[in-house]
């Protein structure tokens, strides 16, 4: 990292311990994203039980260029704990972000529309013609829940999935287009 790590104790002790485990997490950091330019650690001891004892909260503030990457609150009774789960959570974003910025998020696409050219309610199957002029076999167990299958018909604009069937291609998960 570029700046030195920052750690802060809050209604508690300061613990050389505790300290030297935050920095050996810290120190890792760098292998999932080089680019870290700081990074804050906040551990605070919430409330004094009794009984149990004390509950701790960590936070992790980590800077990167252009964003502010934050682990809020991970709480457990044993401050060793806290700090792991926090240096998990704070890898699981530095990942993310490391993803997003090389551009291997995973794009979502739409799924494909076509019209209903053919309906056979007596038989419970039909067939979708899709934006390339071909025919898609779907069946009626393909059609979604919330669409009643005997409510199709020739001309309906649907979305489907296409999959390759044992008689060639045909739609699954057909739906209502919502365009």
């Amino acid at each position: 990292m570029k700046i030195p790590l920052q750690v802060t104790f809050r209604n508690m002790q300061h613990s050389a311990v505790i300290e030297a485990n935050i920095n050996e997490k810290a120190s890792k950091l760098d292998r999932f994203y080089d680019r870290i330019s700081s990074c804050r650690v906040v551990v605070e001891a919430l409330q004094r039980r009794h009984h149990q004892g004390n509950i701790f909260s960590v936070r992790i503030d980590i800077t990167v260029p252009g964003k502010e990457l934050a682990v809020s609150r991970q709480e457990d009774a044993d401050a060793y704990v806290a700090v792991r789960d926090a240096f998990a959570a704070a890898v699981r974003l530095i990942e993310e972000h490391s993803r997003q910025v090389r551009g291997s998020v995973k794009v979502h696409t739409e799924p494909p529309v076509g019209r209903i050219v053919r309906i056979f309610p007596e038989s419970d199957y039909g067939f979708i013609k899709t934006s390339d002029e071909r025919e898609i076999y779907f069946h009626k167990n393909s059609v979604l829940d919330d669409v009643d299958f005997n409510h199709l018909k020739f001309g309906t604009e649907v979305t489907f999935i296409e999959e390759q069937g044992t008689e060639g291609p045909q739609a699954a998960r057909v739906a209502i287009s919502r365009r």
